[in-house]
């Protein structure tokens, strides 16, 4: 079987060809719809020969409870009929890489061992935007293990300033 990124590849970029400048709004109906696709009782309803299109089609738009446009409605239909269902997660990411270079933005996970109120994330994400030199679309994650400090994921990307880094830093350099 083919790798779900390369069969989400086109759809991901013909979507983003379709949808144009519009991609910030297309962008929130796809994520709701790919929310939806990731459960697997879903797909396992999808899956059964015994269910239609029509019938997929339906209970995706219910669950999702999103208002489609003329292009959502063609896209959804075309994942369906073509049973590329279970890519329709992956389409969404790959998606969401598209828009975020459009807009010159990338997507950054913030991991703190404690959470973090909004000014002092403000004052975090001017410093980040500097440090990646790219506008940032910042979430927070609390990982009560990090100790202290905060650990950075940009793509591929890491700043990692906790305490947990720290200590293992000057473990290995003790056992070296």
């Amino acid at each position: 079987m083919a790798e779900i990124a390369t069969i989400a590849r086109p759809y991901a970029e013909a979507l983003f060809q379709a949808v144009g400048q519009d991609a910030a709004s297309a962008s929130v109906w796809l994520d709701a719809l790919a929310a939806v696709a990731a459960n697997d009782q879903l797909r396992q309803f999808a899956d059964n020969p015994k269910a239609t299109s029509a019938q997929v089609y339906d209970l995706m738009v219910a669950v999702a409870k999103v208002q489609l446009p003329a292009n959502g409605q063609n896209f959804l239909r075309t994942v369906i009929d073509n049973g590329r269902l279970a890519a329709l997660p992956e389409i969404g990411r790959q998606f969401k890489v598209l828009k975020n270079s459009q807009q010159g933005t990338s997507d950054a996970v913030v991991f703190s061992a404690f959470a973090i109120d909004a000014s002092a994330l403000a004052d975090l994400s001017g410093v980040l935007e500097k440090r990646f030199g790219r506008k940032l679309n910042l979430r927070v994650e609390v990982q009560p293990d990090l100790i202290g400090g905060i650990r950075v994921v940009v793509g591929d990307e890491v700043l990692d300033t906790s305490v947990k880094a720290r200590l293992e830093q000057m473990k290995v350099a003790l056992t070296a």
